[in-house]
């Protein structure tokens, strides 16, 4: 399987009782992009604290100007990830605090497509997703810098901020889980080999994460059997 959030212990314990076992290997960078339409000119820069604000359950932040004093009083438009996303998964959980639980008055899709075509529709809307999403689209998006707090620097997501974690707290590992039988087949044992070789790790690049670096992808073929 891959995934952009950790297995659950659960699913480890679900694939335990079927008499095998799961290998957990970290494969890429991701940040989770705030993005907002380009012509957006007052919220290019937000707080971890402004974004869990507008997020949270049962959040009253119904305008920009209820997330911050001086923004237009003009409804704000959200969109989000669809509940069953790692992408939602790990946003709400770095941004509100507890993984699943955020304001339900939003339009939610799990095609990061329909997100990109809603934000950049709508002067007012705001919404998130992984970087390649906006790297493909950043002719229609912007992107916002993150600032951990009100005194901390405003970070913009890049392969470097991502790469190296002062894009906080969105940054994060992408993973595959290859099943133990499953590596033991000479097929996918290769497979593995090539996804962790120079050549392999650098398309992650070119569809818009981030190369993961040469140690861990060496800790990652240690694991094979």
């Amino acid at each position: 399987a891959n995934a952009s959030r950790l297995i659950k212990d659960s699913e480890i314990e679900q694939i335990r009782a079927n008499g095998d076992d799961v290998v957990e290997m970290p494969v890429a960078y991701d940040g989770i992009t705030v993005v907002i339409h380009p012509d957006n000119d007052w919220a290019e820069e937000m707080t971890v604290a402004e974004l869990k604000k507008i997020w949270e359950k049962d959040s009253s932040v119904k305008t920009w100007a209820d997330g911050r004093e001086g923004w237009p009083n003009e409804p704000i438009t959200l969109f989000a990830p669809g509940a069953a996303s790692g992408t939602f998964e790990y946003f709400t959980e770095a941004i509100t605090g507890e993984a699943k639980v955020a304001r339900e008055d939003v339009t939610a899709s799990e095609d990061d497509n329909v997100l990109v075509q809603g934000v950049a529709g709508d002067k007012y809307a705001l919404s998130y997703f992984g970087f390649s999403y906006y790297e493909e689209n950043k002719d229609k998006l912007k992107a916002v810098k993150i600032k951990v707090d009100e005194n901390a620097p405003a970070i913009a997501p890049s392969l470097e901020t991502i790469g190296d974690f002062s894009y906080a707290p969105l940054s994060r590992f992408i993973y595959m889980y290859p099943l133990k039988s499953a590596l033991e087949r000479p097929e996918v044992a290769e497979f593995v080999k090539y996804y962790m070789s120079d050549e392999g790790s650098a398309l992650a690049g070119e569809v818009g994460y981030v190369p993961l670096d040469a140690e861990t992808r060496a800790k990652n073929l240690e694991l094979l059997p």
